[in-house]
């Protein structure tokens, strides 16, 4: 990937705020540099939004929201349809923007802007089938009327780890159900949500409608957009810990929330599963996005006949990664967001072995520039350890045994956590009994990733409220009303 090709995509991200359907300065005199992760070195500076500029945003997602409520559905869907078919023609400079301030191999990338690209196709597509019903009272004295309504302003919270996907998970389905919006990128990884608001911009979105504030102060700023009674809605994507916080900061003024929080997904293998399959799912599930995913696979929970060779395995498909910045040929594991990631990471490896785990691979921080991690397997990890209890969110996979199906749920559920497992038996009967076993809002049966727009995503527990994508996904930027009239016949 040559250097000019990057500093040329670079120079077309905006570094202003976009509020009202303009790019402006914002007010705090400061600004945010963006750094690589790779190499630690800054590749662009940006400005860092005040508690003004939050509220400025704020002021022009209010002022369009009439306008954009009345906009017939069908216009909506087509803006978000252009948009997705901007998309598609960019796809590779988002993919190199995402490489380059998150760190994800450019493969990775690619398929990012594949499945953040969907919820912008499907949720163009829902904004014409927003529905309601009528009906007879059962006393026969009148007509039901439901009907469905958009909920108001939004703030969007997005985390660092999928900057184009958290974005038009939160942005496809607001738009389509006729509210504006302000979102808040992470600091770590603002630029792809820029250019993203430049896209849509590009599609012929209204000013007003999408406002994007980036800063440092992400606790300042968002307060009080958040205690400010005009906003109608909070959605979040990140730590249980700030969830939390958001939670009780929204009470206040008895938001609608969305909060999609931690996880510690386990991924349960039986003694009766297909191996290759399991291995296969294994990879996905665990080292997809560097480990960085909320969905990531934490805990493997492997039936202790077959706990030998499924470790065997994993390991000799572990060792064939290839560590280095995304950009390069080859890499199959690029760096952690920052060295604080890194530090996580051997923490709970250096923790799992005092208790007495072997490391078959890996299990330390790479010397040199940059964010890197070895791809790690380690085995034996005994109860109590943290690394079973916290999210690693990096290239480390931890096994865990079990001797029947019992164990394996009792071990799979002993977590405040609820997001997604996964399960690989062919036994179909013992698939239906982990299905209702299993306390997570997703589940993947002999598959390592469930993701998809189509799907309603979201956990139970302290894995957060509400869904994204599906059906489901729209009704979050919905109220539903109930109109009562008169028996026609009478009236």
């Amino acid at each position: 990937m040559s250097e000019a090709r990057e500093h040329e995509l670079l120079a077309k991200v905006p570094n202003q705020l976009y509020i009202g359907g303009e790019w402006v300065d914002g007010t705090s005199g400061r600004v945010i540099h963006v750094g690589d992760p790779a190499t630690d070195a800054t590749i662009k500076t940006i400005a860092d939004a005040s508690v003004e500029d939050g509220k400025r945003a704020l002021d022009a997602a209010v002022d369009a929201a009439d306008a954009w409520a009345a906009t017939a559905p069908r216009a909506r869907g087509e803006i978000l349809r252009r948009a997705f078919d901007l998309l598609q023609e960019r796809r590779d400079e988002f993919a190199l923007l995402m490489t380059l301030e998150m760190g994800k191999p450019l493969a990775e990338a690619n398929g990012e802007v594949t499945y953040g690209g969907e919820f912008l196709r499907w949720f163009s597509e829902e904004a014409v089938r927003i529905t309601g019903r009528y009906g007879t009272n059962p006393e026969g004295t009148g007509r039901m009327i439901v009907s469905q309504h958009p909920v108001g302003p939004c703030f969007l919270i997005t985390p660092w780890n999928f900057p184009l996907a958290m974005a038009t998970r939160k942005v496809a389905p607001a738009l389509a159900a006729g509210c504006t919006v302000v979102i808040k990128p992470a600091e770590l990884t603002p630029l792809t949500t820029l250019y993203f608001a430049k896209l849509l911009e590009d599609a012929g979105l209204p000013g007003g409608v999408l406002n994007v504030i980036t800063t440092s102060t992400s606790g300042t700023v968002s307060a009080p957009i958040i205690a400010d009674p005009r906003l109608r809605k909070l959605s979040f994507t990140g730590s249980t810990e700030v969830g939390r916080r958001l939670i009780e900061q929204s009470a206040k003024n008895v938001l609608r929330t969305s909060m999609e929080l931690g996880g510690n997904a386990p991924f349960v293998v039986f003694d009766d599963a297909d191996l290759d399959k399991a291995v296969d799912g294994a990879m996905l599930a665990k080292f997809r996005n560097i480990g960085e995913a909320c969905t990531a696979a934490n805990r493997f929970i492997v039936q202790d006949t077959v706990a030998d060779e499924f470790a065997r395995r994993v390991t000799e498909r572990v060792n064939r990664f290839r560590v280095g910045r995304g950009t390069e040929d080859g890499v199959t594991i690029g760096p952690l967001i920052n060295e604080d990631a890194v530090a996580k990471a051997l923490a709970l490896v250096t923790d799992a072995v005092s208790r007495g785990a072997r490391v078959l691979t890996g299990g330390d921080e790479i010397d040199g520039d940059g964010n890197f991690f070895e791809p790690t397997v380690i085995t034996d990890v005994a109860a109590g350890s943290d690394i079973l209890r916290e999210e690693i969110f990096g290239p480390v996979l931890s096994i865990v045994r079990f001797t029947d199906e019992a164990e394996a749920v009792r071990i799979a559920n002993d977590t405040e956590f609820g997001l997604v497992s996964y399960v690989f038996t062919k036994d179909l009967a013992r698939g239906q009994r982990m299905i209702e076993a299993l306390q997570t809002g997703m589940m993947g049966l002999n598959v390592g990733v469930v993701s998809n727009a189509a799907a309603p995503f979201g956990g139970v527990k302290q894995s957060g409220l509400g869904r994204e994508g599906g059906f489901e996904g729209i009704h979050e930027y919905l109220y539903t009303k109930y109109t009562l009239t008169p028996d026609p016949a009478t009236a």
